[in-house]
């Protein structure tokens, strides 16, 4: 069994393999790891059990494989825009202009992180490893650096208040994700069916720009 799916590894069925992970994301990010079962993926999928164990060897192994594609989806392109040279007023607008975007797509996927990094804090390390190719604790000082130097440029040249680049990152990428995170009972709260959450998200993605960067501003 082991053998077969070594071989498999290193020559795929495309197909397949992605169908199984297709399946597997819509389950687990709508049921959690916990709530996931492998025959409903299957069935999801199409295909039979054993194809699914074939593939993947277990559960967490699927958990883990999908857990890395929702999150290479979304903080790949972030870490890109923050770490970047670009201007502070441009890295803004651009992280929120990507989150919005994807996240209008895959709703869920907050919520889904979230709940699994409670669950099994080791994944948040493996993720950053897996996308980065290095240890969190070496790809959080680059990006780190990088905000601290123009943050601390533009606070001496006095457009912009002082705050230290793990608050500019953390307020920046929680307004982003609330809304999602906290999808269901702020449609109670406001009212919004589907596309009325979806006209606030619209909204946002124009007005949320300007809003942290007042907050910054003398």
């Amino acid at each position: 069994m082991d053998n077969r799916h070594d071989s498999a590894a290193a020559r795929p069925d495309g197909g397949t393999e992605t169908r199984i992970l297709d399946a597997a994301h819509l389950v687990f990010v709508r049921r959690g790891t916990a709530g996931a079962r492998m025959q409903e993926i299957a069935d999801e999928a199409g295909v039979n059990k054993a194809l699914l164990h074939y593939y993947f060897r277990n559960k967490n192994r699927l958990a883990e494989a999908v857990f890395r594609r929702v999150g290479e989806r979304l903080f790949p392109p972030v870490l890109d825009i923050l770490g970047s040279d670009a201007e502070i007023e441009e890295k803004v607008e651009r992280v929120v202009a990507l989150e919005l975007e994807h996240l209008s797509r895959t709703p869920f996927a907050p919520a889904y992180l979230i709940s699994e990094m409670n669950h099994h804090p080791e994944r948040a390390r493996q993720l950053v490893k897996a996308l980065t190719g290095i240890e969190i604790d070496g790809a959080a000082p680059r990006v780190r650096a990088t905000l601290e130097r123009q943050l601390k440029a533009r606070a001496r040249a006095g457009t912009l208040r002082r705050i230290s680049a793990e608050q500019f990152v953390v307020n920046l990428v929680a307004l982003c994700v609330f809304p999602f995170a906290m999808r269901p009972m702020l449609a109670l709260a406001l009212g919004l069916d589907a596309q009325g959450f979806q006209r606030f998200i619209d909204q946002r993605k124009k007005q949320l720009p300007e809003f942290f960067l007042n907050a910054l501003r003398p």
